[in-house]
């Protein structure tokens, strides 16, 4: 059995964490920390913590009738959201069903012994329960609206996401196992443009390890950290950090908060993420010293190890190395959107 490294944790009773220190020294230093009892007074928890049955009547409370998207995976994927065999799709069917009629099919399957993993996952929730926000609302984000995601029994294999994230439980039990993005190499990512779930995924079965496939994985556990969290409890993950999320029981719920990179309300086009692809099609067919050349530009002008080219260019000169007017923005997204579209 794997033994993962302990995640640093903060307490609301012993050792509260507000939203000042977590925005000047915990987001910036891009590590993750695990925050228990972050949302233990929001009624939805509180309501969780009765019974599954209470935690569904107060979310239909607000529900406003709309449908919302699902995924249904067999009992034969073994709880796990993931490709086919082949890998030419994905183990899961998908659609829109009405968020009333998939939660009472969730208590339903709390009580069978064979099910499919279900979850409607990524909601905002605005759309389905427009004012839950309101009545569980975080000191932390008070202008952001988090998203929904809810199921039984589930595994999102390891993935890494474009943004910081403050995940928290508000139903149920959940494992987190965590990679720091130096692992990526370690960890077997799948396809950056064919993901079972939007973001590039682990092709690694965490519970039953192919160490014949993918042996550099056993590094990669060297170096891995795990939590278990409750109802109330919150983890940072920090943007290209893998985690790999389970959750324990058979009614669980999540909400989280993405407010910086690809998933922040004001992020601009392209994405890292697209940066990525673009790089990959414009260096593919470079010769190794050729792309060993450009790793030297891209580490003085965007990761500055070197002296910060801003420091010495006249401010007039700036250009994408400094501050950015709303205009100058708006004419770079135009030309990149000209440029792609040839």
């Amino acid at each position: 059995m794997t033994v993962y490294k302990s995640i640093p944790e903060y307490c609301a009773q012993n050792s509260p964490l507000g939203a000042t220190q977590f925005f000047n020294e915990i987001a910036p230093a891009q590590k993750p920390v695990v925050i228990r009892g972050f949302a233990k007074s929001w009624p939805v928890v509180q309501a969780a913590q009765k019974h599954a049955i209470d935690f569904i009547s107060y979310l239909n409370e607000f529900y406003t009738g709309k449908k919302a998207k699902m995924i249904v995976a067999p009992p034969s994927a073994d709880k796990r959201f993931f490709y086919n065999d082949e890998m030419t799709d994905v183990n899961y069917l998908s659609g829109e069903e009405r968020v009333d009629l998939f939660l009472g099919r969730l208590l339903e399957l709390a009580d069978r012994e064979v099910y499919p993993a279900i979850s409607m996952q990524n909601a905002y929730i605005s759309d389905i329960f427009p004012g839950l926000v309101n009545h569980n609302a975080s000191e932390f984000f008070p202008d952001l609206e988090p998203r929904l995601w809810i199921g039984n029994e589930g595994i999102v294999s390891a993935h890494y996401d474009g943004s910081d994230n403050v995940a928290c439980v508000i139903a149920g039990r959940r494992q987190f196992i965590l990679f720091p993005p130096e692992q990526t190499k370690n960890l077997y990512p799948g396809s950056l443009n064919f993901t079972p779930a939007g973001a590039p995924t682990s092709l690694v079965d965490f519970k039953a390890p192919d160490y014949e496939r993918y042996p550099l994985f056993k590094q990669a556990q060297k170096e891995g950290y795990s939590v278990e969290l409750g109802p109330g409890d919150a983890i940072f993950i920090p943007m290209l950090w893998w985690h790999h999320v389970e959750s324990l029981d058979k009614v669980n719920a999540l909400m989280n908060y993405w407010w910086t990179g690809s998933s922040a309300p004001n992020a601009m086009s392209p994405s890292p993420i697209d940066s990525l692809n673009i790089a990959l099609l414009a260096m593919r067919d470079l010769s190794q010293n050729q792309r060993n050349a450009w790793r030297c530009m891209f580490d003085h002008y965007l990761f500055k190890q070197g002296v910060d080219p801003a420091s010495y260019i006249p401010e007039h000169q700036h250009h994408l190395l400094g501050e950015l007017s709303t205009d100058y923005i708006e004419a770079v997204k135009d030309y990149f959107a000209k440029k792609l579209h040839k």
